[in-house]
């Protein structure tokens, strides 16, 4: 593949300024900043047979001197860029009990206002389970999911985006294209991301 990338909109400074909580305690958190609805132009080549492509995409930068904390299993995560040029991130750390730790997210308007979310005001509801027929492991890919007032329904592109990476991250999770809707209706594409089903993230 040859895709080139190009920014539309500055970057979106997550948490406080780009510094993202991640749980209770002050050192569990991350420097954060996302790039959402980057133009992309390019081609991909298969069997001697190259196609132009376009599209849009959204970038992510994190990272952290904290490993999870004790009580964390892994996380939920979603990144959406909004058909109407918004931008939506929501996330939370999940307990060993599979409910919330911690939350958060942001949704920028399509006229660059922010607003970031507190905990309390994220919550994720599963409500389809898939199983991989290779791992055994059960993933919630279906999500309704509220941030203060607004509601988004979350539903995979396909079901099996299972990935293996125990040769090089050393565990299995699930991350793959999803759509946003509301109230039934398409409202954007992107990505979610369900790691610590098959065990506990191994950081």
């Amino acid at each position: 593949m040859e895709l080139a990338f190009t920014a539309t909109q500055a970057p979106v400074k997550q948490g406080q300024d780009g510094f993202s909580r991640k749980g209770p305690a002050p050192e569990s958190a991350s420097y954060y900043y996302s790039i959402p609805h980057r133009r992309v132009s390019g081609s991909l080549a298969r069997g001697g047979i190259r196609n132009r492509v376009e599209g849009k995409a959204w970038m992510d930068h994190e990272w952290s001197s904290q490993y999870l904390e004790k009580d964390a299993t892994g996380w939920d995560w979603i990144g959406i860029n909004l058909e109407d040029g918004g931008a939506l991130m929501a996330f939370r750390m999940r307990d060993r009990q599979g409910g919330s730790l911690w939350a958060g997210g942001s949704l920028r308007q399509p006229d660059g206002r922010l607003k970031v979310f507190a905990p309390g005001e994220v919550r994720f509801v599963p409500r389809r389970v898939w199983r991989s027929a290779r791992t055994g492991t059960n993933y919630p890919v279906s999500w309704l999911i509220s941030m203060g007032d607004r509601e988004f329904e979350i539903e995979p592109l396909f079901d099996d985006q299972e990935h293996d990476t125990r040769a090089s991250t050393g565990t299995i999770y699930w991350e793959g294209a999803v759509r946003a809707l509301r109230d039934g209706k398409p409202v954007g594409l992107g990505y979610l991301e369900l790691t610590g089903y098959w065990r506990r993230v191994p950081l």
